[in-house]
Order: structure tokens, then C-alpha cells, then sequence
């Protein structure tokens, strides 16, 4: 069985509606930050929010961590600062028994992506552990750091891009 850890995490420029998702998926907890920052994924999202971003990169992360797996079973932790990703186990039963659909009758934004979370999540051990964003250095421990590392990544595109022509930048894969 192979155990993953997995820290999300994205920054939106909500004027222009694009996002920057990163993800860090790691084996041994205890290997060196230093060593990990290399490792950081970052992904380019279009006519996003950040609502949307979080679970588009944490779909993304997931479909990744699946491949890297090459079919053996897969246990997985994942860190997240989204209040929306951690509450989505809880909220599963009403989403699905309501069909997506909001008590005004509309469907709701995103339910594709909430349909592709409860997909993988089901044929994945996956437990969600939330993470408090953006703490001084001072009370940050191990998990923090690790967290900071996507933190720091997905803002540094997101603030790159506001400062550049970002159409005519390439989408990144």
C-alpha cells in the first residue's frame, strides 16, 4: 500500500478569473523542505474562482496521485486551508440525494467538480485535514511549513500574472 500526503492550495486574480493551483505529494513527511520545494506542481486555470480553484487543483492532485500509484492501493492525506473541501464528506448525502440541485431549484456552481471529488474519493482512502493558512513563522510546525511551500508557489504565479499580458501566456499543462 502506498501512503501519500498531499498539500493544496491556490491564488486567484478575481478580476482577470485566473488561478494558480499547486500541490506538494510526498511519501516521508520528514524529508527536508529544501528538498521538496523543486517538487511543487503549479497548474494554470481559466474562467476560475477561488472556491472553484481549490477543488479543480485538489481533482487535479488526486488524478496525479492515482497515476503515480500505477494501480497499487493508495491511502491518502491530504492538507488544505478550503473550509468548502473539508466540509464535502459531511455534505455528500444532501448534495447527491438533492441531485445538485439547490433549494431555489438551481444547479449548483461547480457540481461537476463536486460530482468528479465524490468519484475519487470514493475508490480512494483519503482522509482531509484542515490546515490554518498564512500563520506567522512562529507557530508554524512541520505540516505548516510543508503547506506554506504550495502557498508561496500559487501566489507567486498569481502575482506574476497580474503584472503581465497573461494572453498571451502559454497555459501550462
Amino acid at each position: 500500500m502506498l501512503n501519500l500526503q498531499v498539500f493544496t492550495d491556490g491564488s486567484v486574480d478575481t478580476k482577470l478569473k485566473v488561478g494558480y493551483g499547486a500541490y506538494l505529494l510526498i511519501s516521508d513527511l520528514n524529508a527536508s523542505i529544501n528538498s521538496l520545494k523543486d517538487t511543487v506542481k503549479v497548474k494554470r486555470f481559466e474562467q476560475t474562482s477561488s472556491t472553484k480553484l481549490e477543488l479543480q487543483t485538489l481533482l487535479w492532485s488526486l488524478s496525479e496521485a492515482i497515476a503515480l500509484a500505477n494501480g497499487s492501493e493508495i491511502t491518502l492525506t491530504v492538507y488544505t486551508d478550503s473550509q468548502n473541501i473539508i466540509g464535502l464528506p459531511r455534505r455528500r448525502a444532501h448534495l447527491e440525494q438533492s441531485n445538485f440541485i439547490s433549494s431555489k431549484n438551481k444547479r449548483l456552481n461547480n457540481y461537476e467538480l463536486y460530482h468528479e471529488f465524490y468519484r475519487l474519493t470514493s475508490i480512494l482512502k483519503c482522509e482531509l485535514v484542515k490546515v490554518v493558512g498564512h500563520q506567522p513563522s512562529n507557530k508554524k510546525d512541520k505540516i505548516d511549513r510543508l503547506f506554506s511551500l504550495v502557498d508561496q508557489r500559487s501566489e507567486e504565479h498569481t502575482s506574476d500574472s497580474s503584472h503581465t499580458d497573461i494572453s498571451r501566456m502559454p497555459s501550462s499543462a
